[in-house]
This record gives C-alpha cells, structure tokens and sequence, in this order.
C-alpha cells in the first residue's frame, strides 16, 4: 500500500524564502486585513459556549477550537491558503482519472470534499468532522457523516482510493491508532495524504526574536497541547508511524508557510497575506479553550497577550514563517 508521492518545490526544506523589501504593497495587505448531517442528534448541533464562542460537543475528545459561524469562515480561509500553497491543487497524491471512493477527515465546513467532488463527479466522496457544520446544498456524489476520527471507524475495509487530512494539530490524542485505521480502510492501491502544521514559529534570518509576543505565543501553544495529551512532535514521527502499519513509498517533505506578506514570490506573498489574516481574525478561537483550561491563563489575560502576537503578525520588519 502507498502513502502520497509529492513533488519538491523550492521552498520546500532548507531554501530560505526571499524577502521582499520594496513594500510598495501595504496598501494592498492592509485592504484585505482591514446522510447524517441532515438527521444530526440535537446533541450533535447545540455545542457548548465558552469565553462567548461556541465549542462542538459530540466525540470522545474535547476539541480545543470553536466550531461557530466566525469559526467556519476561518476554516474556509485556511482553505483557500493550503489550496495556494500546493500551487491551486487539493492534493498531491499521483490519484488516476476515475478514483471511487475518497474520505476526508476533518472535513470542518466541507469546502475541500465538495471541491473534490466537483472535480471527479465519479467518485463518491464522504466528509467526516464531530461538529454538524457542512452545507446541506452539496453535489450529488458528495455526503457528510458526523464521526469522531478517533473512535473505531466502521466504513468497510480496504474500500477507499484516497483518504485526505488538513490540520489535525492539537486535535489527535492517539495517532499511532488513526494511522492504522487509515491503512485498514485504505485499498491496496490506495493513497494517504495529511497536510499538517507543526506549531513552532522560526525566521531564517533572526528576525524573528526570542522573546517576542508571537514566537511566545507559538510556544504556549505548542506547551498547551502536550498538556491536553495531543503532542504537536506527534506530526514528526508520522512518516515512521506509517511505515510500522505497513504503508510503503512514503515520503515526507516540508514546506515553510510565511506568515506575512513578506515573501517577494507573488504566489508566497498572497499565502503569506492570508495566514496572516487568519491568525489576526482566529488567533483568539486558537487561543482561548487552551490557554484558559488548559495553561490555567483568565481570558483577559489570554487577550492582552494577543495584543502583541497581532503586531508581530503585521510587522513586515518579522520574516516568520512556521513548517507545513
């Protein structure tokens, strides 16, 4: 059985990303700144308010981030961000014309599964997430299931081509377990491919201090989710999980996501641009379950130190970026 294939870019690794210093595009930055689902259990959709937002109750696990509709546009966000970061394409995998039947856990608000369905209106494509959040209006060959990923699945056996993943950082308590699911649901052929953040915030050329607002920030975090048992280093050991479950081909490759607009490649500007304007309008959802009940923080001291972390992030002087 295979895991995805993917291609080295440039700015993959070691390559340090070019910074521009014309500048001449703040203004520019500043403007963009400035079926289950529908037989859901009311236990499923009511969720659990906390600090103003609302939480998902449903699963064996306490997801630390809100599932609300400020939430879903986020999500949404960070979509069209990976979507520009892999040059406009959902996935990598080396998938043939007609792939059957496809998963995606995770699925959030479902943007990537109706996308992929769209796109091969002959497969069938299952979107799963523990929080009711998808559209109702979706193409045919596209469903949504309300599932927990770490609970013991119960789709049939080596009956999927392609099972897909964005962003389960701080998510997963037991990975070894979901990556063996994986490889049992997966056909012989079948292709695994994760897409996921490791939480640690870096600069190739120091501009990025120890001590500032937004590297303190990424280290809380990271500290937070060992705490709530799901380790961020988790996402390092995932070619060596798969390897020990079975899975074969499989290659690993890192890509540096800026989080400004300060790349001078166009393409790398834009994603820069839009994480950028997903941590000013998402860092305090990031923030506000872990840091209070989990770092043990007030909610008011979780929002004056956002108040840096945000200048950090529009600082075009901070070259940070953090690996994908």
């Amino acid at each position: 059985m295979t895991s995805t294939a993917l291609e080295i870019r440039p700015e993959i690794g070691n390559t340090a990303i070019e910074v521009d210093s014309d500048g001449s595009d703040s203004a520019y930055a500043e403007s963009i700144t400035s079926s289950y689902a529908s037989s859901v259990a009311s236990e499923v959709t009511r969720g659990v308010f906390e600090n103003g937002r609302r939480y998902h109750s449903y699963g064996k696990e306490q997801y630390a981030f809100p599932n609300d509709e400020q939430e879903q546009d986020w999500l949404d966000m960070q979509h069209a961000m990976h979507t520009a970061l892999l040059e406009e394409k959902l996935f990598w995998a080396p998938l043939g014309p007609n792939p059957q039947r496809i998963l995606d856990l995770g699925t959030g608000t479902g943007i990537w599964a109706i996308e992929f369905a769209d796109m091969y209106p002959s497969a069938q494509v299952i979107g799963t997430d523990i929080s009711a959040i998808q559209p109702s209006w979706v193409p045919a060959n596209c469903q949504f299931e309300i599932d927990d990923a770490e609970s013991d699945w119960t789709f049939a056996r080596d009956s999927f081509d392609f099972i897909h993943n964005r962003n389960f950082v701080c998510a997963i308590r037991d990975w070894k377990k979901l990556v063996k699911q994986t490889f049992d649901h997966l056909k012989p052929s079948g292709w695994m491919e994760w897409h996921e953040k490791y939480p640690v915030a870096l600069s190739d050329d120091g501009s990025l201090k120890p001590d500032s607002p937004y590297k303190l920030w990424a280290t809380n975090f990271f500290n937070a989710g060992v705490k709530l048992g799901s380790h961020p280093d988790s996402i390092k050991q995932m070619k060596s999980m798969m390897e020990e479950v079975g899975y074969v081909d499989v290659q690993e490759h890192v890509l540096k996501l800026p989080c400004g607009p300060w790349p001078k490649d166009k393409r790398l500007k834009y994603v820069g641009l839009l994480e950028m304007t997903n941590g000013l309008e998402g860092m305090g959802a990031l923030s506000l379950m872990l840091f209070t009940k989990v770092l043990g923080m007030t909610r008011e001291e979780t929002e004056v130190s956002l108040i840096g972390v945000r200048s950090d992030l529009k600082d075009r002087s901070i070259h940070s970026y953090i690996p994908l």
